[in-house]
């Protein structure tokens, strides 16, 4: 039941919104940003993936916990923080090639952004999000905003990509793991843990905003950024990752 919920889910899981970027009227000061088990450029520990490699078959339910994600101090004028993590490898063509049997998703294929969380809101005394801040387990149909434990959550975009499946579709607040198609020639996905430091205690969004939305009200209130990049593949035995764009 799973693997066909995951496939379900996998085969539409790859729309983009925006590219990952967030403008200031000045250049942002860097920020360090660290994520528990994850070392800059490594790979992704399963536990916190929405899907994983099984040990038959394609693949398999991950634990989907939200990572610790950890970051230095913002500037004078900080008054609050937002996290997003992002895989820039997302297929924008092809996308009817997905965990198809006998066919691949080919790496000339058009990429695209997805949101795996969204963050907003977060007080500026905060440096750290603990672990299962954001997901403390795979849920179907969705989470409800009120899981976050810390930070205003948006919606990620598997809440786009399931809503004409009916056994997956909901609205998916917080945090989702990496759940990249078994198939695809760009083996390990890119994904980008990115946190800004703001000069506005909120962004005012309102309940329903998600990764462009939350981007687009960040604009010239980026005081400092920093991220954190790592790698995920659902394949077996993962092949080597692209070039990075």
């Amino acid at each position: 039941m799973f693997g066909k919920l995951t496939l379900a889910l996998t085969a539409g899981a790859c729309l983009v919104l925006l590219p990952l970027a967030a403008a200031s009227a000045a250049e942002p000061k860097p920020l360090k940003v660290a994520v528990s088990s994850i070392k800059d450029g490594g790979m992704i520990p399963t536990k916190f993936a929405f899907c994983q490699a099984a040990a038959t078959g394609h693949v398999e339910p991950g634990k989907d916990i939200s990572p610790r994600i950890s970051w230095s101090a913002g500037p004078k004028g900080t008054q609050s923080y937002a996290v997003f993590l992002s895989d820039s490898d997302s297929p924008k063509t092809d996308r009817d090639k997905m965990n198809k049997e006998g066919t691949t998703v080919p790496k000339t294929a058009e990429r695209q952004t997805y949101y795996h969380m969204v963050l907003v809101d977060i007080p500026a005394s905060v440096k750290a999000l603990k672990e299962g801040n954001a997901s403390t387990a795979r849920v179907l149909h969705g989470k409800p905003a009120a899981e976050t434990k810390v930070g205003m959550p948006g919606l990620n975009t598997f809440t786009v990509v399931t809503a004409a499946n009916d056994a997956l579709k909901g609205k998916y607040y917080g945090y989702d793991g990496p759940c990249p198609a078994w198939n695809d020639e760009i083996s390990a996905h890119h994904f980008t843990f990115t946190v800004y430091a703001l000069s506005v205690k909120s962004l005012g969004l309102p309940a329903d905003f998600d990764g462009p939305a939350a981007l687009d009200a960040m604009k010239d209130k980026v005081l400092a950024q920093g991220k954190l990049e790592a790698l995920y593949s659902t394949s077996t035995p993962p092949a080597a990752p692209a070039a990075k764009k």
